[in-house]
């Protein structure tokens, strides 16, 4: 797989952006739902300064999208691509910690 160098300095760039837990745990938040900021503050126990901060981001690197009604703002994955990195990530995760409890049992 190519990707030219701008392509590869902006995927180095999103991952950073998910690479913070917090960040990665709003994104967990709203993989599969549209979810408001203070809802999102409280499932995570942040602050919502803290949330919006990290949903600026996340919105700024194209992983989430927002929709405006009234005063709220309700965020979601950006799209399927989004999804689906996440979800491979979260297996293989899962995965790799299921092959250490084995591995453990073995020794």
């Amino acid at each position: 797989m190519r990707l030219s160098p701008g392509q590869t300095t902006e995927l180095a760039e999103m991952l950073h952006i998910m690479g913070d837990a917090n960040r990665l745990s709003i994104l967990l938040v709203c993989l599969d739902e549209e979810r408001a900021v203070g809802s999102i503050a409280d499932e995570l126990s942040l602050t919502p300064s803290l949330v919006s901060h990290h949903l600026r981001l996340l919105r700024a690197a194209r992983l989430v999208r927002a929709r405006r009604q009234g005063k709220q703002v309700f965020y979601v994955a950006a799209d399927d691509h989004v999804r689906s990195v996440i979800g491979d990530l979260v297996a293989h995760v899962a995965e790799a910690g299921e092959h250490d409890e084995h591995r453990g049992s073995e020794d």
